[in-house]
């Protein structure tokens, strides 16, 4: 039985989307182990563009079955959307679709818990503001998490917001003066309503995998967000709440690592991040400087809330950290297409710290903000490259740019894209 990962080894938004929906077609499972509706994958198919912040990509292939792991934190309302949207769009969804009953609920009063602390601040994380933090924070707690599965037992269900909601308020309350108020019962009745709805696709998700090994399937682990913002090996605190590198896979799904035979980092072909925190390589140089070139170009802007992108160069001692901690065997680089433009391009191979070379990552951020990036200059290739689909035929610099990372990585590179559809794929093995 072989099972591959497929994890992003930076910042996140590396169109790891794109990557499972080429690979969904030799797999029978499609697996979302971690994270919640703050990580957007943007897939191409036939033209047609499809977003999603929370499902799958696999549920855009009605032949798998595709789950929602327990590692993940669902707000029912998100689920429901997006469903209704693939519907809308002539997608099937149905029985493929499988979320666990060990995820988290997130609530409205996780969205408001977060609002209130990030806004009184004195330096904020940075945050997409939908409540995913403060569902982890309660999913450890224990006392005050509440799992999808309990929507099917409405009396439990009730008893629990009884009691979590007060606290909840009071915490609110002395967080911000205008915070929110919320009524249990209230919750309570809109939750059991989309209950009703969710109710078909609602499992025992860990059981169906272990069933889906014995039967000898093959299953895809699907990352979401970037192994930089794990919550244990990223750029802490500024990182999301689960662990978004291979590591997570385990936890998050209940299927132990020894069933992972292929594990797949996805880089671009430069670096971009959401938010606030530590950047070595940030071109941060100005309207008409070329970070500004590279985010207009990829078109980077959040998928899920439409934030401007930070830009700048590959980093290759963060590419070596996160490959090295997600034991990945293979990398595939995205958007080379969008450096087609630049004269000369550059990958920082080291850092430089207080007059020091630096060549291993520090995982703290507040040493990562002392280091200044060492940098290994390349020629440029100035042509349109999106039409390429063979090793052979990409420009003479851009096959070099390609070399030269796998060197740098010591890592075989298997797929090079050129454009968003899945037509734009170099197939280097």
């Amino acid at each position: 039985m072989a099972s591959t990962s497929v994890v992003g080894l930076q910042w996140g938004d590396e169109a790891k989307g794109k990557i499972v929906d080429l690979l969904s077609f030799d797999h029978h499972i499609v697996v979302r182990y971690n994270g919640g509706a703050n990580a957007g994958h943007t897939i191409v198919r036939d033209g047609k563009t499809y977003k999603l912040s929370l499902l799958p990509t696999g549920v855009l292939s009605p032949h798998l079955q595709a789950v929602i792991g327990n590692g993940v934190v669902v707000n029912p309302v998100r689920f429901l959307e997006e469903v209704k949207n693939l519907r809308d769009a002539g997608i099937p969804v149905g029985e493929n679709l499988i979320v666990s009953n060990h995820a988290h609920l997130i609530f409205p009063y996780h969205g408001e818990e977060e609002r209130v602390i990030e806004q009184g601040a004195a330096s904020a994380i940075g945050t997409t503001g939908r409540g995913i933090g403060p569902c982890y924070q309660d999913k450890v707690s224990r006392s005050n998490g509440i799992r999808v599965g309990d929507l099917l037992h409405p009396e439990y269900l009730r008893e629990r917001l009884r009691v979590i909601v007060p606290r909840k308020n009071l915490i609110l309350k002395a967080l911000s003066r205008d915070a929110k108020h919320f009524e249990p019962d209230a919750l309570c009745d809109e939750y059991l309503g989309y209950a009703e709805t969710m109710r078909p696709h609602i499992q025992d998700s860990v059981a169906l995998l272990h069933q889906a090994i014995k039967q000898g399937k093959r299953i895809l682990f699907e990352g979401a967000q970037g192994s930089l913002l794990d919550v244990d090996h990223g750029t802490y605190p500024y990182v999301t709440s689960s662990n978004t590198s291979t590591t997570g896979i385990w936890s998050g799904s209940g299927v132990p690592a020894k069933y992972l035979t292929r594990n797949i980092g996805v880089i671009k072909a430069y670096t971009s991040r959401v938010g606030k925190g530590p950047f070595p390589t940030e071109l941060d140089d100005g309207p008409t400087g070329i970070g500004e070139t590279i985010r207009k170009i990829g078109r980077e802007y959040g998928t899920v809330t439409g934030r401007p992108r930070r830009c700048g160069w590959l980093d290759l001692v963060a590419l070596r950290h996160t490959a090295m901690l997600g034991g990945i065997d293979e990398v595939t680089i995205m958007l080379l297409d969008v450096l087609s433009a630049l004269d000369e391009l550059k990958i920082c191979t080291a850092y430089e710290q207080d007059r020091q070379r630096l060549d291993d990552y520090p995982g703290d951020a507040f040493l990562l903000e002392r280091c200044k990036p060492v940098y290994e200059t390349l020629p440029g290739w100035k042509t349109d490259i999106s039409a390429v689909r063979k090793p052979g035929d990409l420009p003479g610099n851009a096959r070099r740019y390609v070399d030269r990372i796998a060197e740098l990585l010591q890592l075989p590179v298997s797929i090079v894209s050129v454009g968003p559809d899945r037509v734009q794929t170099i197939l280097m093995r």
